[in-house]
């Protein structure tokens, strides 16, 4: 079986389905991408950990790792190794006292694992080959267009339009949102600040 190395290259906040959200995945050092429906819990629990962001209390994955380092478990790797019935399932590569376990986890929990133990992420080249796509090397803005493609659907309505606030306004809200634990909000701030740095 041949394993090929990804990274999360983006995270989009718009909906594909009701209450779902696509993380992308990239191929190191080549071009394919892999896209990834996940959930809203699970792509705030990515969005807080690849931001850096201190929630007052710790998310279910941050309780994760907090037992897996006081048991002394680490993790080595998430592997993605099926896709059946365009469900992905993934094995969390796990070692403790010399010993490696592999424990069968759904992909967006593996993913936000993944992100807290700064480990890598592989994918079987069966799985790459069947669905994911080929990034447009001459097309600079590629990974926002992927994203726009999976987000058939705008963000809901209710949701606060940040593109007239300024950046002192934003920074306020943002800590509003992480302090009231609203990190879907969080996550639609940070990429309007990330927007605005381009």
């Amino acid at each position: 079986m041949n394993k090929i190395e990804l990274e999360i290259l983006a995270l989009s906040h718009s909906v594909t389905q009701s209450h779902s959200f696509a993380v992308i995945l990239g191929e190191v050092g080549g071009s394919r991408r892999l896209p990834i429906v996940i959930g809203g819990f699970e792509a705030q629990a990515i969005a807080v950990a690849l931001d850096n962001m201190r929630p007052s209390r710790p998310l279910t994955h941050d309780l994760m790792k907090m037992v897996c380092d006081t048991f002394d478990i680490t993790l080595e790797q998430v592997h993605i190794n099926k896709l059946q019935e365009g469900v992905f399932y993934s094995n969390l590569v796990c070692k403790q006292n010399g010993e490696t376990y592999e424990i069968d986890s759904r992909t967006s929990d593996a993913l936000a694992l993944a992100v807290r133990f700064s480990c890598p992420i592989f994918v079987e080249e069966n799985i790459l080959r069947e669905a994911g796509v080929e990034a447009d090397p001459n097309e600079e803005a590629s990974v926002e267009k992927e994203i726009a493609e999976l987000a058939q659907q705008p963000v809901p309505s209710g949701s606060s339009n940040f593109s007239g606030m300024t950046d002192d306004e934003l920074t306020r809200q943002l800590t509003a949102a992480i302090e009231g634990e609203d990190y879907e909000k969080a996550a639609r701030i940070r990429d309007e600040m990330t927007k605005r740095k381009k």
